[in-house]
C-alpha cells in the first residue's frame, strides 16, 4: 500500500512538473513567431502569413527535440556563471569559446547565443537557395531560440530556483504568467529593422536577459515569505486532471511585482524575431518570396512531424 501510494505522489508531481516547467511555455513560443510575422514588411510578411500555421505550431519544435535529439539541449540556455559576466562584454565567438574552453563544457553549460548566431547564416542560405521548406523550419527554430534568448531563467545554473529553494519559478516566470494575462499585452511593435551586426543584437539581448535574474528571484522569494503557504497553489483541470497550479492570486501579485518585465521580454522577443528573419531575407538579396515554391514533404518527414507532434511537454530543464 504504501509503494502504491508513493507511486501515486510521485506522479502527480511529475504531472504538475511537465505542466509548468516549458521552456517560455508552449503557449508563449507560439505567439512570439505568430506576432513577429506581423512585423515583416511586404513582401516578406505575405509569405510568412501562407505559412503562419507552420510557423506559430513550429515554433515548439525545438524543445520536443530535446528528448529524442542528442545535442538539442544546450542550443537553449547558457549557465553564465560557468563562463562569468565577462562573457556579456568580450563575447566570443564559436571558434574563440571553442579554443578557451572544453568542447564538453561548453555543451554542459550551454551555446544559445553561438547557435543563434549559426542559425542565422543557415536561414540567409536557404533564402538564397529559394528553398522554401528550409526557409520555413529554420525561421520557427530560429524564433524559439531568440524566445529563450529573452528569458531570464536561460541565463543562470538556477534555472528553476533549485539553487534558492524556489522550485517551479521557471514555470511560473515563462508559462503561468504569459497564459494568464498576455492577451492584455500591447503587441504593436511597428515594422522589422535590418539588423547590422547580428551578433552584437543576440549579445545584448543576452545581457538584458541576465539583468533581470536577481529581480525575478528576489521578488518571487518575498512573495512566497508574505503569502500563506495554502494561498501560494490551487488546481485546475488540464487535459481531463486535476493538477496542482500557482494560484491566480499568486500569479498576479508576482506579475505586478515585476512590473511589465513578461511583457518586455515578449515584445523584445517578437521584434528581434522578426528582424532577424528580416536581416536574413535582405542579406540573401532580397529574392522575391513569389516565387518561392510551395515546401513538397516527403514520407520520412511527415512521419518526423508525427512524431515530435506525440511531445505534448518537457521536463525542467533550461
Amino acid at each position: 500500500m504504501k509503494k502504491l501510494d508513493f507511486w501515486w505522489i510521485k506522479a502527480i508531481l511529475s504531472t504538475f512538473i511537465l505542466i509548468l516547467c516549458t521552456s517560455w511555455g508552449f503557449f508563449a513560443h507560439k505567439e512570439i513567431n505568430k506576432m513577429a510575422v506581423f512585423t515583416l514588411p511586404h513582401p516578406l510578411m505575405s509569405f510568412y502569413k501562407r505559412h503562419i500555421d507552420f510557423i506559430t505550431e513550429q515554433a515548439v519544435n525545438p524543445d520536443k527535440r530535446r528528448y529524442i535529439v542528442s545535442g538539442e539541449a544546450p542550443k537553449h540556455y547558457m549557465d553564465i556563471e560557468y563562463y562569468s559576466d565577462s562573457i556579456l562584454i568580450v563575447r566570443p565567438d564559436w571558434n574563440t569559446a571553442q579554443a578557451i574552453y572544453p568542447e564538453d563544457s561548453l555543451h554542459a553549460h550551454g551555446i544559445l547565443p553561438w547557435n543563434l548566431v549559426r542559425l542565422t547564416y543557415r536561414l540567409t542560405d536557404a533564402f538564397k537557395h529559394r528553398d522554401a521548406k528550409s526557409i520555413l523550419k529554420l525561421s520557427a527554430d530560429l524564433g524559439h531560440y531568440v524566445g529563450d534568448l529573452h528569458v531570464p531563467l536561460h541565463t543562470t545554473k538556477n534555472y528553476n530556483g533549485q539553487l534558492t529553494g524556489q522550485q517551479g519559478i521557471h514555470g511560473l516566470w515563462e508559462s503561468r504568467l504569459p497564459e494568464l494575462f498576455s492577451a492584455d499585452y500591447n503587441y504593436y511593435l511597428g515594422t522589422a529593422n535590418y539588423v547590422t551586426d547580428i551578433k552584437k543584437v543576440v549579445w545584448e539581448s543576452m545581457t538584458e536577459s541576465r539583468a533581470c535574474v536577481a529581480q525575478v528571484l528576489a521578488v518571487e522569494l518575498k512573495l512566497q515569505q508574505q503569502m500563506k503557504a495554502d494561498k501560494i497553489f490551487s488546481y485546475e483541470d488540464r487535459n481531463g486532471q486535476t493538477v496542482r497550479v500557482y494560484s491566480y492570486d499568486f500569479s498576479n501579485a508576482y506579475h505586478k511585482a515585476l512590473e511589465d518585465m513578461v511583457q518586455k521580454r515578449m515584445r523584445a522577443a517578437i521584434k528581434c524575431t522578426g528582424d532577424l528573419w528580416y536581416t536574413c531575407w535582405v542579406n540573401a538579396g532580397r529574392p522575391d518570396p513569389a516565387a518561392f515554391d510551395e515546401p513538397v514533404y516527403s514520407q520520412e518527414e511527415l512521419e518526423e512531424m508525427e512524431k515530435l507532434k506525440s511531445v505534448s511537454s518537457e521536463t525542467c530543464s533550461h
